[in-house]
């Protein structure tokens, strides 16, 4: 690919939409849409069958967008994915071995944390850009904003339970660059392929905005 490297997955939005796929042809319209809403970050999860084929023809069609690839346990996953085109890799936890795929493949990675050894763990081997995941049932802005004291060297992207009201009150934490989130991609939306809507629904989530800390 030549696209140009991702810095930092936290600060491309203040969201990054979870996606799943059942059809790869859903992919580029979806892609399209949130890309005009203002969320240019797009995780495509590895849970289905399409979903290598959907990063791919996101990565080929949809320039202005970031494809990424999420649910990425294995060092397989990891190549497959960067061979499709991912330009960001998410996974909901770590292995040493995961760990050093994703190191090797040269482009920005998210591995998941829901605990403080975790967190410790992988700011001992220099990763400083995290997933909390479960988010709400691992304890919520409650338990990340417990660590922003101690850690203040871990950045976040919370996922798992966030919704469009619950998301502010993580954007205002000082520790947490994103979201993770699918609200702007209703079940039913999707399946009437009414992207329009999405595309409104991701305009709302773009608009959501990190408040002035003092």
């Amino acid at each position: 690919m030549t696209s140009a490297p991702v810095a930092s997955v936290l600060d491309l939005a203040p969201v990054i939409p979870v996606v799943v796929l059942d059809d790869a042809a859903d992919a580029v319209p979806l892609a399209r849409a949130l890309v005009a809403g203002g969320l240019p970050a797009i995780e495509v999860t590895l849970r289905t069958p399409a979903a290598m084929e959907a990063i791919r023809a996101i990565a080929s069609e949809v320039p202005d967008a970031v494809v990424g690839a999420g649910t990425v346990i294995t060092a397989e996953a990891v190549a497959g994915s960067v061979k499709a085109g991912a330009r960001f890799l998410v996974s909901p936890g770590w292995t040493e071995a995961l760990l050093t795929a994703m190191r090797d493949s040269g482009v920005p990675f998210l591995p998941g944390v829901s605990t403080t050894s975790e967190v410790v763990a992988l700011l001992e081997r220099g990763v400083t850009e995290m997933k909390f995941f479960p988010a709400e049932a691992a304890g919520g802005t409650a338990y990340l904003k417990s660590l922003a004291g101690p850690l203040p060297g871990a950045r976040f992207c919370p996922t798992g339970g966030i919704t469009a009201q619950k998301a502010p009150s993580y954007l205002a934490l000082p520790n947490v660059g994103c979201v993770g989130g699918t609200w702007m991609l209703p079940v039913d939306a999707l399946a009437a392929k009414d992207w329009d809507r999405v595309e409104s629904l991701a305009r709302e989530a773009s608009a959501l905005r990190e408040p002035r800390r003092s």
